[in-house]
Parts: structure tokens; C-alpha cells; sequence
């Protein structure tokens, strides 16, 4: 496979941004804050950035069942549903959700066209087809993977899910689809309690620092393409994994979140594998933190692919 290396497309919208009670841990300030400093520094320029539709029903229902996404869009989920979200469910939100997940459908059409492309949102990994869960109402990867296989565009696709959390829902979705394999490393430990089977699931201790980290990333990364031998790789990039994260319970340091990067862009270029990049979670508590280790990610896709 060839790619045209012309520039990096990256998805970002203002509606990224949703207004949360106050107090509320998740910091989505963040979406806002990594666009304007990817600018501010030169990393990207305005002509990066392109603004995604909104997830049409048709696409949607490759992924979710007619029930959930009626009723999402309705507005009609149980005290229990939202609650299990962990988001105040109302229209906004469920826009928001609709456009990350269009955002990443069209991050993997760049990225087939450049090599690679990536959301500054996404990383829905914990929404199943007939239900959301901590903070995700629709699965993005998961709704750009069968679009992709639906019209023919690949053959096999790879997940990998570096953030801390399991990837349950991702992994329920294609727990019978052979043409995608999910690869997750993330904490014992962590949430979700109840962990899905993955094709392969890592299990990381607490405490884990960038060293073993990436030792074991570079054990089986290699091993999972050759044995699959994926056309297309989605990677979520969560930099939960970082210390100072409040949720996350390793140990990596900034710049072994930044060389986790690199070990999978590196692969991805070397293996002329497109790859699709979703931010995923992120929860240390100086914005700063957060904001700093994801602008890695796009530093790193820009230096190792134009």
C-alpha cells in the first residue's frame, strides 16, 4: 500500500466541548485547549482541522441496535442508563456523540488516503451496541471499523487500545466479527469490574512504569499484526496511563506515554498499515498534564509520518 503523505487531517469540533455539572471529573476542557495549543505551537494549521458531520442513522445501525440508538436520539434512557453513562443525557450530548463518531469514520478514510489521521475526541470504548457506559454513548472505533468493512475499503482491522481501561464495549461489539481483532492493554485492577474477552486482553499491575510498559507493548504488538495480518489499525491513545492521572493507577511518565506513541505510529509506517487515532481518557488532575501528553501524540504522527 502507498500512501500520498500530504497532510495530516485531524478531526475537531466546538461541540466536543459539552457542559458538564459542576465538579464533574471529567475535564472536557481539554478538546478546546489541545486544538489552540496544536496551533499556538505550529503543529497544525487551520487547514488541518476539519469539522465532521454528524453521524447518520444508517451507519450507526452497522454497530448499534435500533433500540439504543432510537432512544438515545430520543432522549427516552432509564435513571439506571444515565447513571451508567455518568453524563447528564440531553440533545447536545447526544450530538456530541454522533459527531465524534462521524469524526473518526472520517479519520479512517484520510488515513487511508495519508497514512494516518486522527479525532482530538473519540476513544468510546466502553459503549457496547445495545448500551453506553462510563462516559460513552456511541463507540466510535467501532462504528468507523464496520463502515469500513461494510463498503469493501479493508479486509482486517486492528485495534489497539492503550488506554487504562478495558475497552468492553469494543470488544463485546466484535467479539464474533473475525475480520477485527481487538488488542487491549490496560489495568487489572481498573474499571470496568466486569472485563469482556478481547482477542487479547493484557492485564497490567499497578504501578507499572514506562519500562515494563513498553516492553511488553513491543512483546506483542509485533507478534498480534503477523499473526492477523491486519490492512488497517485504529489506535486509542488514552494518556490515563500517566502517574499523575487520578484514575489510572500505573506509573508512566509523560515522555513514556510519548515513546508508547512513537512505538505505534513507527510500527504502523513501517508496516505501510493506516492508522486511525482516537485520544480516549485522561484524568490528572492540572489540566496541563492531560493536554501536554496528548499534543505528544499529534507531535509524534506529524514527525514520523510527513
Amino acid at each position: 500500500m502507498t500512501f500520498v503523505l500530504c497532510m495530516l487531517k485531524v478531526a475537531y469540533s466546538p461541540i466536543y466541548k459539552f457542559r458538564l455539572p459542576a465538579g464533574h471529573r471529567f475535564p472536557m476542557e481539554k478538546y478546546d485547549l489541545l486544538a489552540e495549543q496544536l496551533l499556538w505551537e505550529g503543529t497544525l494549521r487551520e487547514e488541518n482541522l476539519f469539522h465532521p458531520e454528524m453521524l447518520q442513522t444508517e451507519t450507526a445501525l452497522l454497530t448499534h441496535t435500533e433500540d439504543w440508538w432510537t432512544r438515545m436520539n430520543e432522549l427516552r434512557l432509564t435513571e439506571r442508563e444515565i447513571r451508567t453513562i455518568g453524563f447528564p443525557i440531553n440533545e447536545t450530548f447526544v450530538r456530541r456523540g454522533r459527531h465524534i463518531s462521524q469524526g473518526t469514520l472520517e479519520c479512517a478514510l484520510y488515513a487511508l488516503q495519508y497514512g494516518c489521521s486522527m479525532n482530538i475526541a473519540g476513544g468510546t470504548h466502553h459503549a457496547f451496541a445495545d448500551r453506553g457506559e462510563g462516559f460513552c454513548c456511541f463507540n466510535d472505533q467501532a462504528v468507523a471499523a464496520n463502515y469500513l468493512l461494510e463498503n469493501d475499503l479493508v479486509k482486517r482491522i486492528l485495534i489497539i487500545d492503550l488506554d487504562v481501561h478495558q475497552g468492553n464495549g469494543t470488544a463485546s461489539i466484535f467479539s464474533n466479527e473475525p475480520k477485527v481483532f481487538t488488542f487491549s492493554m490496560h489495568g487489572e485492577k481498573n474499571y470496568p469490574l466486569r472485563k469482556e474477552k478481547s482477542d487479547l486482553d493484557i492485564n497490567l499491575p499497578d504501578g507499572m512504569d514506562d519500562d515494563a510498559y513498553l516492553k511488553t507493548l513491543n512483546n506483542h504488538l509485533p507478534r498480534v499484526t503477523e499473526a492477523f495480518q491486519p490492512d488497517f489499525i485504529f489506535y486509542l491513545s488514552g494518556v490515563d496511563v500517566l502517574e499523575t492521572d487520578k484514575l489510572g493507577r500505573l506509573a508512566l511518565s509523560r515522555d513514556g506515554c510519548r515513546r508508547r506513541d512513537k512505538t505505534v505510529l513507527e510500527f504502523c509506517k513501517r508496516n505501510q498499515l493506516p492508522v486511525a487515532v482516537s485520544m480516549g481518557g485522561g484524568y490528572s488532575p492540572k489540566i496541563a498534564d492531560i493536554v501536554e501528553a496528548h499534543a505528544n501524540t499529534f507531535r509524534e504522527a506529524m514527525q514520523v509520518f510527513f
